[in-house]
């Protein structure tokens, strides 16, 4: 049966009981802001038959579903008379203008607040820097409050609505966002809304025994339910704790998939969603323009299911962003979905997650840096390159995660490669250990009945610098430089927006002090979270230094992507090659056409001399690289 006009009538009736009454609950708001009352209707009049669809598919079988679909609406009306004049203008602007993110301007930049500036006003201190550096686009890390000592780099959230007090204040971080925004630079933040740490004050009530705030979590009185679920589920961090589930206090069994202090939220409960909105848009009206969903993979449960990328949890994503169509239209959604690429790529849709990271491209760059071949990152751009063209993808080289590789098994085998093999292979070569390796990171989360792993470390220490400061030469660093300018040039031509993780465009190496923490010694990822070095920073415009070859190679890489429109938007065309160490594509936007040339091996190659012909190489100007004729060991080659 064609449910669809039921809903629409439905959603119909539903509204225009609703309205009447948010008329009466905001009649003072009404009267002191009826512009903003206006415009709030005309969305809903836009927005709610979509929002309608997904919250009845969520929660219908609820007996009282109208009494939260009304709350839902209640707090999207307080949110909207609650956001400043200057965020409606912004409002306004993105609405008429939805695809500005898919600028060749954009340039993201990712930090942790104590890590690299000591607080929010330590941040405040170095826009200037982000200027220079050209950003657009600038992510805080958690900054929220957090559990003291252990608290997954601060994903355990104690509270959405307060700045972890020695990093500043929620008024502070406001103003930051003012301030980003004024020099031209979006504010991104992490909502971590598949759990709340034990801390949090739902968690602090459920432990009371409130019965409400309990329902708000997954707790179980015994094994029966956590046995049967856990028969489909995989271990996430089965170091720290076996299954998903861990001892509750004062008796039973709770959710926990990732460390036992982050409690999972449970997502059936129509009050965990609602709640769930409001702390999204508070953060929205203090001037954050982009989310990332944390861990968008695990947020719906379904009993004989890996309780993975399940089809509610891209029906709660829809409903969470026809929520900010409604009451913060500024807000974009960035996936966190470091799953297969067939799943990845769910994710990405307007009406859903506008921006993705790409853990393919970033795994598969690093996979052609080890093998010197390009088969594998080539098959990807042609077979998992394309998404909606309102969407971009979000291109990384390092982030502050480890790296999994997260290329498909599938693809792997149509070009005679074992994927098991291969990562064990990826692994061994990255941990230094394979003959002939540059690299010098170490395992995560390794584990000892499969010898799996996942890598950490620094840019630079992956592509070959500390190996090459400590025990090799002037040769062996010059190639560790073009090896990271290489792969930062990939993510800034690439399509869509370019992040970087700040500290490597100086070339920031290992840092292995975290060993001395207690409560980082077991988490290698702080190997690649070191605090930053300004002194390393004043050495960027030194161009005899490493440091100043890394950032003014990365500042004439952000120049060319910055000067060329062909950078805008998501069309590429892959070049075949007939060369099995380079990689070549074509980038086209407002007539402008642009060809690269990527080197991922350290000798000389050549390109058939047809295949220049083909694409009037000879006609185009260089605007990047040092090629003379063929191209040269680990070069990247502009033509436009």
């Amino acid at each position: 049966m064609n449910t669809l006009p039921f809903l629409h009538r439905e959603s119909s009736r539903s509204l225009a009981r609703i309205i009447p009454r948010l008329e009466s609950a905001f009649a003072a708001e009404i009267v002191a802001d009826p512009q903003g009352w206006q415009t709030f209707v005309q969305r809903l009049d836009t927005y709610f038959p979509a929002l309608f669809q997904l919250y009845f598919d969520l929660y219908h079988t609820h007996y009282d579903f109208f009494f939260h679909l009304e709350d839902l609406l209640t707090g999207l009306a307080r949110a909207c008379f609650a956001r400043s004049t200057e965020l409606r203008k912004l409002d306004s602007a993105r609405e008429s203008n939805p695809l500005w993110f898919q600028s060749n301007r954009m340039l993201g930049g990712v930090i942790y607040v104590d890590l690299f500036a000591g607080n929010l006003e330590g941040v405040r201190s170095k826009i200037p820097y982000f200027r220079e550096l050209g950003l657009t686009y600038l992510h805080l890390m958690p900054l929220f409050k957090m559990p003291e000592g252990e608290n997954d780099g601060g994903y355990a959230v104690s509270s959405y609505r307060e700045v972890q007090p020695s990093l500043g204040t929620m008024k502070q971080l406001a103003s930051l966002a003012h301030d980003l925004r004024a020099a031209g630079i979006s504010l991104v933040v992490d909502l971590v809304f598949n759990h709340t740490s034990d801390e949090h004050l739902w968690a602090e009530k459920a432990k009371a025994g409130n019965a409400d705030f309990m329902e708000m979590y997954r707790i179980y009185p015994d094994r029966n339910m956590p046995d049967a679920y856990e028969r489909t589920l995989r271990e996430i961090f089965p170091n720290e704790h076996p299954g998903a589930f861990s001892p509750f206090p004062g008796g039973g069994w709770i959710w926990t998939t990732f460390h036992k202090y982050q409690w999972d939220l449970n997502y059936a409960n129509p009050v965990v969603f609602n709640r769930m909105v409001e702390e999204m848009l508070f953060l929205a009206n203090q001037g954050v323009e982009v989310i990332r969903l944390d861990a968008v993979a695990f947020i719906w449960k379904q009993m004989g299911t890996n309780c993975e990328n399940l089809p509610q949890a891209h029906t709660l994503i829809r409903a969470f962003n026809a929520v900010a169509r409604i009451s913060a239209p500024t807000l974009l959604f960035k996936s966190e979905a470091i799953v297969h690429p067939d799943d990845v790529i769910k994710y990405i849709d307007p009406a859903e997650c506008q921006l993705s990271y790409n853990p393919l491209l970033m795994a598969l760059l690093w996979n052609s840096l080890a093998t010197r071949k390009v088969d594998l990152l080539s098959q990807a751009i042609a077979t998992r390159y394309k998404i909606h063209p309102q969407t971009a993808w979000v291109n990384y080289v390092r982030c502050h995660d480890d790296i999994g590789w997260t290329f498909s098994d599938e693809d792997a085998a149509l070009l005679g490669i074992n994927g098991g093999d291969h990562r064990r292979f990826l692994n061994e070569f990255y941990r230094g250990r394979f003959p002939g390796s540059f690299a010098r990171g170490l395992p995560f989360q390794e584990n000892p009945k499969t010898g799996d792993c996942r890598i950490s470390g620094s840019c630079a220490s992956l592509a070959g610098l500390e190996k090459a400061l400590s025990e090799e030469g002037p040769h062996e660093v010059e190639l560790a430089i073009r090896r990271i300018l290489l792969l930062h040039g990939m993510i800034l031509t690439f399509g869509g927006i370019p992040l970087l993780y700040l500290g490597d465009e100086v070339a920031t190496l290992n840092d292995y002090t975290y060993y001395e923490d207690y409560h980082k010694t077991r988490d290698s990822r702080w190997v690649h979270r070191p605090y930053a070095d300004w002194k390393k920073y004043e050495k960027r415009n030194d161009p005899d230094s490493i440091e100043g070859k890394v950032y003014q190679g990365l500042q004439k890489l952000i120049a060319l992507r910055k000067e060329n429109e062909a950078f805008s938007g998501n069309e590429l065309e892959l070049i075949p090659t007939e060369n099995e160490h380079v990689l070549a594509f074509r980038r086209t936007h407002a007539s402008q056409s642009i060809i690269i040339f990527a080197n991922f091996s350290e000798t000389t190659q050549a390109i058939p001399l047809r295949i220049l012909e083909q694409y009037s190489i000879q006609t185009k100007r260089r605007l990047y690289g040092i090629s003379n004729g063929a191209i040269e060991p680990l070069d990247f080659l502009v033509y436009g």
